[in-house]
C-alpha cells in the first residue's frame, strides 16, 4: 500500500529558491553593515580673528627728555711770574771768524780718497780679458775671440768626460735640454750655480758636472778681477 501525500504539502518543494533568497538577503545585510559609517559630534566654533579690531588700540606718544650737558668746568687762572729788574740777563757775544795778519794758516797736503772696489760681473761675451780655462794658456796672443773659442771648446770637453745619464730618469723615460747658469768668481772659482730643465734629476746631474770644473784665471775688466756670468745648455736624450 503506497502513502498517499498532499502535494502542497510537499516542504521540500521551492527549497532551492528560498535558500537563495536567504543567502542574497544574508550579504545585503553584511555588505550594509561592512559600509555602515559613523561620525564622532563635532561642535563648529569661529576661530577668525578680527584683525581691524587689533589695529585700533591708540598707541601712547612718549616725549623724549633731553638733559642739558654738564657746564664746562671753570679755566684755570693764569700764573704771572714778575721778574724783578735788578736780576741781570746775560749777553750773547758772537765772536768775529775773520782771521788777522798775526795768524798762522796751515796748509793741507793733498788728500787721498781710497778707491772702494764694487763687485761687478761682466758678461763673457764683451769682457776684455776672457777667463783662462787650464789648458787655453797659448792662445793668449791671438786675441780674445780665439780665447773665447778655445774655452767653449774646453768646457765641452769637460761636460763629456764627465757626462752620466741619471739611471732613475732613464727608467722613467725622461729627457730634455737643461740651461745652466754660473759665476767665475773674481779668484777664477766656480759658484752661484743655477739650473732650470724639465726634471729635478737632470738638474742635479747637469750641477753635478758644473761643479767639477777646474779653477781658472779671472776675467779682468780694465785690469781688474771681475765676476764672469756664464750659461751653456746639457743636452740629455735617450738613445
Amino acid at each position: 500500500m503506497e502513502p498517499k501525500k498532499n502535494p502542497k504539502a510537499d516542504l521540500t518543494t521551492n527549497s532551492s529558491l528560498y535558500f537563495v533568497i536567504g543567502l542574497f538577503a544574508v550579504m545585503i545585510f553584511t555588505y550594509v553593515a561592512f559600509e555602515w559609517k559613523t561620525y564622532d559630534k563635532t561642535n563648529d566654533y569661529d576661530i577668525s580673528m578680527n584683525v581691524d579690531d587689533l589695529l585700533d588700540e591708540e598707541v601712547p606718544m612718549t616725549e623724549q627728555i633731553k638733559t642739558p650737558p654738564p657746564p664746562p668746568p671753570p679755566a684755570a687762572p693764569e700764573i704771572i711770574e714778575v721778574v724783578e729788574d735788578e736780576e741781570e740777563v746775560e749777553e750773547t757775544v758772537i765772536e768775529s771768524t775773520e782771521t788777522s795778519q798775526e795768524e798762522e794758516i796751515m796748509e793741507v797736503e793733498d788728500v787721498v780718497v781710497d778707491e772702494m772696489e764694487e763687485d761687478v760681473d761682466v758678461p763673457f761675451a764683451v769682457i776684455e780679458d776672457v777667463p783662462v780655462f787650464p789648458g787655453c794658456e797659448k792662445e793668449k796672443g791671438k786675441g780674445a775671440s780665439a780665447m773665447r773659442a778655445c774655452f767653449n771648446k774646453m768646457i765641452q770637453k769637460h761636460i763629456g768626460r764627465n757626462f752620466r745619464y741619471p739611471e732613475i730618469a732613464q727608467e722613467m723615460g725622461v729627457q730634455g735640454r737643461v740651461s745652466v747658469m754660473f759665476v767665475i768668481q773674481k779668484d777664477g772659482s766656480i759658484g752661484n750655480i743655477r739650473m732650470r730643465g724639465p726634471d729635478k734629476n737632470l738638474e742635479k746631474e747637469a750641477a753635478r758636472i758644473i761643479g767639477k770644473l777646474p779653477k781658472m784665471t779671472p776675467g779682468k775688466q780694465r785690469g781688474r778681477p771681475v765676476r764672469v756670468p756664464f750659461s751653456i745648455p746639457i743636452n740629455f736624450k735617450l738613445q
